[in-house]
């Protein structure tokens, strides 16, 4: 995963399945007349996805099978990367929610794997599972991540803004300012620290005032003496989670 997160609309949909011709075959209409003739070719084809990721469940979540519960997706950083998700648990999020059984969310955290062949659609395709698997509140999805997750929740967001209530990237940016816009109607609140050595802050300042121009609704929380690490003050601050709460996804008109 890279800064340029390549998430597709495309979610494991599985069109129809023929383990004989591999696809879904099709009537070409192709011009059947002697000689060398221009021709299209079309043929759906399916793949497959793997990921592993951490589940939290809150307690109480199987008391009453018609509550729908708020969701957050957390994206961690480069160093939780590989196949250990124990990894995932050594600082952020998936640290709190060891010793915190009463966190009012489901919390999916997926793991980025060091695999070359690893396809990024399958975080999207995970979330399309997770919420027709389990008592998720389509209207309170909410991103957040840290680092290159955070660069990945920017990302993200940009390519599918419909499915998120609200989002908050930690300690990242965005170099292509003209995504901004793409994000203008989406509840932001971005963090970042003032001596971050590792992701320069105005990576994160010129998406905040480029989303600001297209007249974005976006919070900009600057901690003064923190470096890279950002992320421990934002998620210990349950203000965080009490401001996700506040929002729910916008339908168009």
């Amino acid at each position: 995963m890279s800064r340029n997160y390549p998430v597709s609309r495309s979610l494991l949909t599985v069109i129809c399945v023929s383990i004989a011709l591999g696809g879904c075959a099709t009537r070409q209409g192709w011009q059947l007349v002697e000689g060398q003739h221009p021709q299209k070719h079309e043929r759906e084809i399916t793949k497959t996805v793997r990921s592993s990721f951490l589940l939290f469940l809150p307690k109480g979540v199987a008391d009453d099978p018609r509550r729908k519960w708020p969701l957050i997706v957390f994206m961690h950083g480069a160093g939780e990367r590989g196949d250990d998700l124990e990894k995932l648990k050594v600082h952020s999020l998936p640290k709190r929610l060891e010793s915190d059984p009463t966190f009012p969310f489901i919390v999916v955290s997926p793991q980025v794997p060091f695999d070359p062949a690893f396809m990024p659609d399958a975080f999207p395709a995970l979330l399309d599972d997770v919420v027709r698997e389990l008592p998720v509140d389509e209207d309170r999805i909410y991103l957040t991540g840290l680092s290159m997750g955070g660069f990945a929740t920017w990302g993200w967001a940009m390519v599918e803004p419909w499915r998120f209530a609200a989002i908050a990237p930690i300690a990242s940016g965005w170099e292509r300012l003209e995504d901004a816009c793409k994000l203008k109607d989406m509840p932001i609140w971005a963090f970042h620290g003032a001596k971050d050595g590792a992701v320069p802050i105005d990576l994160d300042q010129k998406i905040v005032d480029a989303v600001k121009a297209c007249g974005g609704d976006i919070r900009f929380t600057i901690y003064p003496d923190a470096g890279h690490d950002s992320w421990t003050e934002t998620y210990d601050n349950p203000e965080l989670y009490a401001w996700f709460l506040r929002h729910r996804r916008r339908h168009a008109d």
